[in-house]
């Protein structure tokens, strides 16, 4: 998916064909299932598993390689979408060519969305389905040290975010986790920290704007800008952190807060791997595996996740955030 005048024309067209998300969320969530749900099932085997909680039940779809039975590492994965949109149906096609493409187990988890569930609601799901598997990690084969975290966008904020909660209440923090473009930060005005954002927060569909209404729609109060849990860069403390991936896009205006995170991360002193696509948008994670922006990102995934030392291609001029909004 080269990012020619043609395509780059066509994206600015239809980023700036927005409206108020705030009136429409319910109208295009029921679009994008539509469209984004598989018509037909892949051969790889999957079922749906639930969490059943007090008051609640968290539902997650299993994908297990190749229709193999035998045990295999476990990937908990957190589905993107603004914490408005997006489900484990609409994520099925990439969850499978994850499962395939690593093999490991795979289990997408269908957290409650907003605005109807606000933060922190969605995060909490997302917590007590990943610390129950951490808990029965026998039952399903493998050991706590053979589960990682992931989740793009949204998802990668909730990877992130459930990171840090397992470290906060004494629980079992996994080895690895995998974030890509996550949303780390609570800012997303021209006068914010982030050159990205204004370079690429109009023109590539998922527009500065957007990322507001978002947040808005997902916070339940101003102060949860400032909660570490819906914003994980401006947590105190980074330390004791599974060993991080950080996947961002080019032409992303999330980029630069996810490189940041990613550079916090180290220099709380946990290992981390930043790696840029180039000429990628967000969201590209989900394109066909064909393209060459999603074998590049899966190379990289495949070299984090099975070898001890793996190091990505430095990123060009990453980001370092030197001061947090309101001197925070």
């Amino acid at each position: 998916m080269a990012l020619n005048k043609a395509v780059i024309a066509a994206l600015k067209a239809l980023s700036y064909m927005e409206f108020d998300l705030r009136e429409n969320y319910v109208h295009e969530r029921q679009l994008r299932e539509a469209v984004r749900s598989p018509k037909f099932k892949l051969r790889d085997e999957s079922c749906d598993i639930s969490l059943v909680l007090s008051d609640r039940e968290v539902r997650a779809r299993v994908y297990r390689p190749c229709d193999r039975e035998e045990s295999r590492p476990i990937i908990i994965f957190f589905h993107g979408g603004g914490w408005v949109f997006g489900s484990i149906e609409t994520y099925d096609r990439l969850c499978q060519n994850l499962s395939r493409a690593f093999d490991r187990v795979v289990m997408s988890v269908d957290y409650r969305l907003a605005p109807e569930n606000r933060f922190p609601r969605g995060l909490e799901d997302c917590f007590a389905f990943t610390d129950a598997v951490i808990l029965s990690s026998e039952r399903f084969g493998v050991t706590p040290d053979q589960i990682t975290l992931a989740g793009d966008s949204a998802g990668g904020n909730l990877a992130a975010a459930v990171s840090l909660m397992l470290r906060d209440t004494g629980r079992f923090v996994p080895k690895k986790q995998m974030l890509i473009y996550p949303a780390t930060y609570p800012m997303h005005d021209d006068d914010g920290p982030f050159p990205s954002v204004r370079e690429n927060g109009r023109d590539y569909l998922l527009t500065s704007k957007r990322i507001r209404d978002y947040m808005n729609l997902y916070v339940s109060a101003p102060e949860d800008y400032y909660n570490p849990y819906f914003a994980p860069l401006i947590a105190p403390d980074l330390s004791r952190q599974p060993e991080t991936l950080v996947i961002t896009a080019q032409y992303d205006p999330l980029r630069d807060e996810g490189e940041a995170y990613g550079r916090a991360l180290e220099c709380a002193g946990n290992r981390v791997v930043i790696h840029r696509v180039e000429d990628a948008i967000h969201g590209f994670i989900s394109l066909p595996p064909f393209y060459s922006q999603v074998r590049e990102a899966f190379d990289v995934i495949r070299g984090f996740l099975t070898e001890p030392e793996f190091e990505a291609y430095p990123v060009k001029r990453p980001f370092i955030l030197k001061k947090l909004a309101g001197g925070k």
